[in-house]
């Protein structure tokens, strides 16, 4: 993933992406994070940023917010995107995190509650059966490397492949298998998309909530499952940040 070339300097800077709320108010929690005033975003737009400081971190969390139509979370391709692209304008970040939980393949020895850093991503359901487009759709990036902070935690590390949908058709099967990913979630290679394209260096923390070849229904199991979820993603990313506390790019 491309990078701004500041790999030298300590970073200072931190955005927090997450889905939904869910997700996103653990961590605002955990590091005591202060809501915006409003004027980072848009009038109107449902954007929700919480920052403050940790050491010698600025961190800001951000997600989507609630449909102003639906009262719902905003997940999805489109609303990450927007929000993140808006957010990295405003505030420049040093790294994003891209923290969220996402669905895992039993098949390939996932478990619930495992936290995977993310090496890989790609889409699952943009298909452009065109030669040239078809590249394009898939979307395929690579996280920004961190050897030492998988080491150093002890991480599991593993592709993800995105779509805009919960279910998994058999043609996103297909693809899915295709990308050789092991969890899939409704963002991150949007994420990954917009960060490349801003030259902000990212990396992708998710937990797995659910399995997409279960036994169980995928939204049931995910429902089930989300509480403890979060909390287990909370953990990590709070790990994650002690490492990041006072090193540079080159570092992590």
């Amino acid at each position: 993933m491309a990078t701004g070339g500041d790999d030298q300097r300590p970073i200072s800077t931190l955005l927090i992406f997450a889905a939904m709320d869910s997700e996103a108010l653990p961590i605002v929690q955990h590091f005591n994070l202060s809501p915006d005033d409003g004027s980072l975003y848009p009038l109107g737009v449902p954007w929700i940023r919480y920052h403050g400081y940790y050491k010698d971190l600025h961190i800001n969390v951000i997600y989507p917010g609630k449909d102003r139509d639906l009262g719902i979370n905003s997940v999805g391709t489109v609303p990450a995107s927007l929000v993140t692209y808006a957010s990295i304008q405003a505030l420049k970040p040093d790294l994003l995190i891209n923290a969220g939980t996402a669905g895992g393949f039993k098949v390939k020895g996932v478990s619930i509650f495992d936290v995977f850093i993310v090496s890989d991503l790609a889409f699952h359901d943009r298909r452009i059966p065109i030669p040239g487009p078809d590249k394009y759709g898939l979307g395929r990036r690579k996280s920004f490397s961190t050897p030492n902070l998988v080491k150093e935690l002890n991480l599991k590390v593993c592709k993800l492949s995105t779509g805009d949908s919960l279910d998994m058709s058999p043609q996103d099967e297909t693809c899915i298998l295709a990308n050789d990913a092991t969890i899939v979630d409704m963002e991150g290679a949007a994420v990954a998309y917009v960060c490349n394209l801003m030259r902000v260096p990212a990396i992708f923390i998710k937990a797995v909530s659910n399995f997409v070849d279960g036994e169980k229904s995928i939204h049931e199991e995910f429902e089930q499952n989300l509480q403890a979820t979060v909390v287990t993603l909370q953990n990590v990313v709070a790990q994650v940040v002690e490492f990041i506390n006072g090193k540079c790019l080159s570092e992590l």
